[in-house]
């Protein structure tokens, strides 16, 4: 065996024992950074109320967070794919743990939706995209599992961290616990980074057991590009609705903001038990066919807030609606890496998280826009399910073409 060859072996690569033990790392960076998304909803009621502002303008730093998380998914994603996942992993984390210290000093509503949107925004983004990107090199034959679980670090931290929060901001208020959680965020991340320096063995996904997972497809890298981005803007239009707005919608119902924080923690539960189905699912039937079953599925729970608003009713839906969604993003991560060169995956992937991101922040604005004009969430919910249907549409145009294509290849 010549020297080459020894390294080789003995370098930990695809679907190896180091891979597990990069996933797992890569779980708990992404419960703990992912608390980047979720501690601006549970604050809202807390900060609209401290500045004077109205429902809509205390949804703007929810919004900015959004917009940050986009922008960083696209900027990450081209930096992985060209030095590796460490070092702009280790810039964004502490770029997130600095905007959550610089946010409890804020003094307006202006101040916190900036250190949202440029510090924990963009700083959150290496969690998500960037990190199912780089996981999705180190497997072939679990990939699906791999990527959905690595997407459900952030649903773990939905799941967790508004469980915690509203018990500290009881006694300490909000600004303590944003500086709590900046102290935890450098503290634990920065050293989960470090142990992630290993670069992605993307010359061995590049080779033949890695070129069997490129599917064909009839269409161009672009318009894949375009359907994938049209689908995942409109997903997370509908998604963002209950996400973005359930604790809030609590309060409105006299249920309280730990009622409402609990449903979320609820529904984010469900989402990680959806986003593990799913992916053991997308490695038997295809991603495609998952996101369809998907996005099927979240229409219809959509449909269950508008006549069930009774405290236990939410909770059931809440499940429901965990259990039907969570699945979703992920997908399009795989069918990124299904269909497209893996050279490519940070930045494709990260384009196509960028419009689901930019769907919670829209969708989550004009939710409260439309809250302020009509006094109800019924009309929002509506909204979301007519965006809902413009994904479904947008999957199943994409659904039609790779059967096409795997039917001309037969």
């Amino acid at each position: 065996m010549t020297t080459t060859a020894a390294s080789q072996a003995s370098s930990p690569g695809i679907d190896s024992a180091y891979a597990w033990i990069r996933l797992a790392i890569s779980m708990l960076l992404a419960t703990i950074g992912g608390v980047g998304m979720w501690a601006v909803v549970v604050v809202l009621p807390a900060v609209q109320a401290e500045f004077g502002v109205d429902r809509a303008a205390a949804s703007m730093p929810y919004t900015a967070t959004m917009v940050g998380f986009a922008a960083g998914n696209v900027v990450v994603g081209r930096a992985i794919d060209r030095m590796g996942y460490w070092i702009p992993a280790l810039i964004a984390s502490i770029a997130l743990g600095a905007g959550f210290l610089l946010a409890s000093l804020t003094t307006s509503i202006l101040g916190f939706t900036l250190a949202q949107g440029l510090l924990i925004g963009i700083g959150t983004s290496a969690i998500f995209g960037p990190l199912i990107a780089d996981i999705s090199h180190w497997f072939n034959r679990r990939r699906g599992v791999a990527v959905a679980a690595a997407a459900a670090g952030s649903y773990l931290a939905g799941t967790i961290w508004p469980m915690v929060m509203p018990y500290v901001m009881q006694s300490e208020g909000w600004r303590f616990t944003y500086a709590a959680i900046g102290v935890v965020c450098l503290a634990t991340m920065v050293p989960l980074v470090l142990l992630l320096k290993r670069r992605a063995p993307l010359a061995a996904a590049a080779g033949s057991r890695g070129s069997q997972r490129v599917r064909p497809i009839s269409l161009s890298p672009t318009a894949l590009q375009v359907l994938l981005v049209v689908a995942g803007f409109g997903c997370c239009m509908a998604m963002s609705m209950p996400q973005v707005h359930i604790v809030a919608y609590c309060m409105d119902l006299g249920y309280g903001v730990a009622r409402g924080a609990d449903m979320l923690s609820i529904m984010l539960a469900a989402g990680v038990v959806s986003r593990l189905a799913s992916g053991f699912l997308a490695d038997r039937i295809g991603a495609v066919k998952t996101l369809l079953i998907g996005s099927v599925l979240q229409c219809l729970s959509l449909l269950f807030y508008i006549p069930f608003d009774g405290l236990a009713s939410l909770y059931v839906v809440s499940l429901v609606f965990g259990l039907s969604q969570g699945g979703i993003v992920p997908c399009y991560a795989i069918i990124v890496r299904d269909y497209m060169p893996a050279k490519e995956a940070g930045q494709r992937v990260g384009i196509v998280i960028m419009a689901t991101i930019f769907g919670m922040a829209v969708g989550g604005w004009m939710s409260g826009w439309i809250y302020d004009l009509t006094g109800s969430y019924a009309a929002a919910f509506l909204n979301g399910i007519a965006w809902n249907l413009v994904n479904l549409v947008a999957i199943g145009l994409l659904m039609w073409k790779a059967r096409r294509s795997a039917m001309a290849m037969a």
